[in-house]
């Protein structure tokens, strides 16, 4: 029998303090980062209650505006990092009922109708990936610009592209740089994707059953600035996890486009190759080896794309086997997602800054154009000539050495077709990075103004009084 001295005593009932601390796990550190998306929930939530047709009424409007004045209190406590969890609390949700009761009393008790903490907590996410997704869409369409300011400053200068890493075709500098902005763009769409997937409003649904009082759903999406209710209530509750992984998988796909970038500038920054010189203010030294200049943030980023996409391995594994309804098994999900956003937007913030200040050698790019770079151009001008395509082939394969005039410049102007070296539509490429950023700012500021409505006072909030 357990010891009942031993047993602590929650809003939900008296629990044992290791079965306490061991099912709360990281809720009271991770849920600090979902205090402000909680209290958005609850004045979302206590309007929509204060208008629902029940006799008697549950809150009226003075009530209402009650309730949000102690909510933005708690928001603004929570910037000034001064809100805490409870062990006794578990979750933010009850950190704020909590507060709550203890200002207002009954009504502080009457805020939770309704609603379950599945829900709430399906809610707060959804919340909170908004937000985050908005960002992330900002920093990549940032960065990608960057790429596409940088390809474009060096597009006549020649690179020679490697098939196996060994020498293939002549290339561009621009054609590289340029071919990672664009793969960052597409990832881009991916998390415009998850975005929209993620935008739909799941309060209400409760437990996952819903509840016999006359919710308006609707009202309480429209308040919260969602596109639109989740139809489902069962599924709004049993998406969580889905949702994450598809979130992570978004910002996996980002990272990996920067982690071959990483690689690249890796390779093609050593001494054997020096075809870029790297920002000194960008490495790390050695504790020993004075001469050192090391890539440390190229090969943090290498490791941290496997992070993310580990997470996002994770959190489908966490619900691959789980069935309809909720378990406590989507907790451990919360982490994975939260880290892999906080790991994305940090490596693109980062990548941001270091491409512009990324230095191009000529000298030592055109020193990596062997003959043999050459010789498929060379095949196909035999080719215009009039000479079949094997028989050119095996001509300039046993002539490798009529190659050694060849000139990189001409041989980049030639390629001419769309998206070769010297056809890079450098100005659709920067419109598809100018819309992004212009998409996560409406986002943004459509939410924004959203939820000042709600709260009656601009948002985001001052942490000052």
């Amino acid at each position: 029998m357990p010891n009942r001295e031993a047993n602590r005593k929650t809003t939900v009932g008296a629990v044992d303090a290791e079965v306490l601390a061991f099912t709360a796990g990281r809720d009271a550190v991770l849920d600090l980062a979902l205090a402000e998306a909680d209290c958005i929930g609850s004045a979302a939530h206590v309007t929509m209650l204060s208008r629902m047709r029940v006799k008697p009424r549950l809150f009226s409007d003075q009530d209402r505006r009650a309730v949000i004045g102690e909510l933005v209190q708690i928001m603004k406590s929570a910037r000034r990092g001064r809100f805490q969890i409870t062990v006794e609390d578990q979750d933010v949700h009850l950190a704020v009922e909590r507060l709550l009761t203890a200002k207002l009393g009954v009504l502080g008790k009457r805020i939770h109708t309704g609603r379950s903490r599945n829900d709430q907590v399906a809610l707060d996410l959804r919340l909170y990936a908004k937000t985050r997704l908005q960002a992330a869409v900002a920093r990549a369409a940032e960065l990608a610009r960057e790429l596409l300011l940088f390809a474009r400053r060096h597009q006549k200068v020649p690179m020679a592209g490697r098939t196996h890493m060994q020498p293939a075709m002549p290339s561009s500098v621009g054609l590289w740089a340029s071919a990672h902005a664009e793969s960052l763009l597409e990832d881009i769409m991916l998390m415009i994707n998850a975005y929209e997937l993620n935008d739909q409003c799941p309060l209400g649904a409760a437990a996952g059953y819903g509840v016999p009082l006359p919710l308006d759903r609707q009202l309480v999406s429209d308040l919260l600035g969602f596109s639109r209710p989740c139809q489902n209530v069962l599924y709004a509750v049993t998406a969580r996890g889905k949702l994450e992984s598809i979130i992570l998988s978004a910002l996996s796909q980002a990272m990996l486009t920067l982690s071959r970038l990483s690689e690249d500038i890796v390779i093609y920054s050593m001494p054997e190759f020096g075809y870029f010189r790297l920002p000194p203010a960008f490495c790390t030294g050695s504790s020993i080896m004075p001469q050192k200049f090391n890539p440390d943030v190229l090969e943090l980023i290498r490791a941290r794309a496997v992070r993310v996409a580990s997470d996002a391995q994770a959190v489908a594994a966490v619900v691959r086997g789980l069935g309809s309804g909720y378990h406590r098994d989507v907790q451990e999900t919360k982490e994975p997602l939260m880290n892999g956003m906080d790991t994305t937007e940090s490596a693109l913030r980062i990548m941001t800054r270091f491409i512009p200040a990324l230095k191009v050698d000529r000298a030592a790019l055109k020193k990596g154009f062997v003959p043999g770079v050459f010789a498929a151009d060379r095949a196909l001008a035999l080719v215009a000539g009039g000479m079949p395509f094997r028989e050119a082939y095996q001509h300039v394969k046993d002539h490798l050495d009529e190659l050694s005039a060849a000139d990189p410049d001409r041989a980049l102007a030639a390629k001419i077709s769309l998206g070769a070296p010297a056809n890079i539509d450098f100005a659709a490429l920067l419109e598809r990075a100018k819309q992004a950023s212009a998409w996560a700012a409406d986002e943004q500021k459509s939410f924004n103004k959203t939820i000042s409505r709600l709260l009656g006072q601009k948002y985001p909030l001052s942490p000052q009084r």
